[in-house]
């Protein structure tokens, strides 16, 4: 049986995996990681399997109708995101309209968050997989290649009968090991053009994967946690990780880095050091950057993940004021923050950090004490964005609540460009103010003259470096002088 997993047309370049998906100001682009892993369950299972991703070429509906006329699936699995969940459901019903037979099925974070909106609100959808995908899609497909399918034995499935019915099956329990699914890296080789994803803090070209799904911690505003992934860390052992790291060596030799997409790479600090002593022993000369929280005072680990390869670690520092922390239900003290960020620069580790504005109880003065706490900390590079509230999260709840929410049209999630652009409009923080806000500490902090000659001097020591900085000046120059 023929499946394509589609990430849909919208915006060029438009990253749906992102936690907060936009064009972004910088020009990162993401993978589309998740289809790409549901992917490579499919081709182990013995389905034949096209990924196309449409924002990285641009393709438009009419593209997509086409290959599907040549490539004639059985089932199309379908992305979505909260801003683009319009065009989404257009896609889908563009190929509906194309040919009947085929099964629609959604997956991602909105239709995980609002099954029952979305299948309500498009009936050109046959079904929804909830949360983690990949074991879902995949069974699906085995009842679809039989004469006579029972869908209501696939778990994690949503799904409408040919008289209207939806139907709820149970709730799938989550992969537990996550080594049996294959590297994702094989899957981009495949079906992808690596040049086409960039990261701005990362050289370039660069390989993503994911070491583990799920995180303990409870940031109100985290939507993969929350949506998809669950609060219960699983990890892969550090043998399948090294052995990825390997193959990336061995067959994409062109890749300057990999960038670690976990939720939380550092939340299990043992892991994270096994797995440095495992990269080390294989002698790894590829440089890694990832997710990390800003509570690793631990100098001995970090100084053995700089051994291992360990370039870059971006960090959601947030705010730096402590009750606003406290309210977005961090678990970070700004103490810790300080230490961290010392350390990484003793070993020589560089930090990409990021900073949310208008959360609870902020004020004018709070955005203040975050902007100078940026500066004091002085990251390689940082991200200043208001505050993204998504359905299905804490953060969401808290803005319809109180009333907050501009509106509830997703297409508002987006400016016209395609950047982020709040609906959170607290009387005390309008969202005009917030995104101005923003404009003015991105100004402020990458204008400094200090960090000016800092950039120029880290360009002149590598090559690589220098062609990120570039690269990502010439996205981000326009916005800097944006008023």
């Amino acid at each position: 049986m023929n499946i394509l997993m589609l990430n849909p047309p919208f915006k060029k370049r438009f990253s749906r995996e992102s936690r907060s998906p936009a064009v972004t100001k910088s020009g990162t682009f993401y993978y589309p990681m998740w289809l790409a892993y549901a992917t490579a369950v499919l081709e182990k299972s013995g389905f034949n399997v096209k990924l196309i991703d449409a924002p990285a070429k641009d393709l438009k509906i009419e593209d997509i109708l086409k290959i599907i006329k040549n490539f004639l699936p059985h089932l199309v699995v379908i992305n979505t995101s909260t801003p683009s969940i319009y065009k989404d459901i257009e896609c889908g019903q563009a190929i509906k309209k194309a040919n009947k037979e085929i099964f629609i099925l959604m997956v991602g974070r909105h239709v995980s968050a609002l099954p029952d909106k979305t299948m309500s609100n498009a009936l050109c959808i046959d079904g929804i997989a909830l949360g983690e995908y990949d074991y879902t899609v995949r069974d699906l497909a085995f009842e679809l290649d039989k004469k006579e399918a029972n869908l209501t034995s696939v778990e994690g499935l949503i799904w409408r009968d040919s008289s209207g019915y939806i139907h709820k099956n149970y709730l799938r329990k989550f992969i537990e090991n996550l080594d049996d699914i294959p590297f994702v890296s094989e899957v981009y080789k495949k079906h992808l053009d690596i040049y086409d994803y960039f990261y701005a803090h990362s050289r370039y070209p660069i390989v993503t994967m994911v070491t583990g799904r799920g995180c303990p911690y409870r940031c109100f505003y985290c939507c993969y946690p929350q949506t998809m992934f669950g609060h219960k860390l699983r990890l892969r052992t550090p043998k399948n990780i090294a052995d990825e790291f390997i193959w990336i060596k061995n067959n994409i030799s062109f890749a300057k880095e990999i960038m670690i997409e976990d939720d939380t790479f550092t939340v299990n600090k043992k892991h994270a050091e096994e797995l440095a002593e495992r990269l080390i022993e294989i002698k790894n000369r590829i440089p890694f950057s990832a997710n990390s929280r800003a509570d690793i005072t631990d100098y001995n680990l970090l100084k053995k993940l700089k051994r291992a390869g360990c370039r870059l670690l971006c960090v959601g520092f947030e705010s730096g004021n402590q009750k606003i922390l406290d309210n977005m239900k961090k678990g970070l003290q700004i103490s810790e923050a300080i230490e961290f960020s010392k350390l990484c620069k003793r070993v020589g580790i560089l930090i990409h950090g990021c900073f949310i504005v208008g959360n609870p109880g902020e004020t004018k003065d709070t955005l203040e004490e975050t902007l100078e706490f940026a500066k004091k900390i002085n990251p390689d590079t940082v991200q200043f964005y208001p505050l993204m509230v998504y359905p299905g999260t804490e953060a969401y709840d808290w803005a319809k609540n109180n009333n907050y929410l501009i509106s509830e049209d997703y297409s508002f999630w987006l400016n016209r460009e395609g950047g982020h652009s709040t609906v959170i409009d607290n009387p005390e923080l309008p969202s005009r103010y917030l995104i101005w806000f923003c404009n003015k500490a991105r100004k402020e902090f990458y204008l400094r003259p200090n960090y000016i000659f800092r950039k120029i001097w880290q360009s002149t020591k590598s090559f690589s470096e220098a062609y990120r900085n570039i690269k990502s000046f010439k996205k981000f120059i326009k916005y800097l002088i944006y008023r």
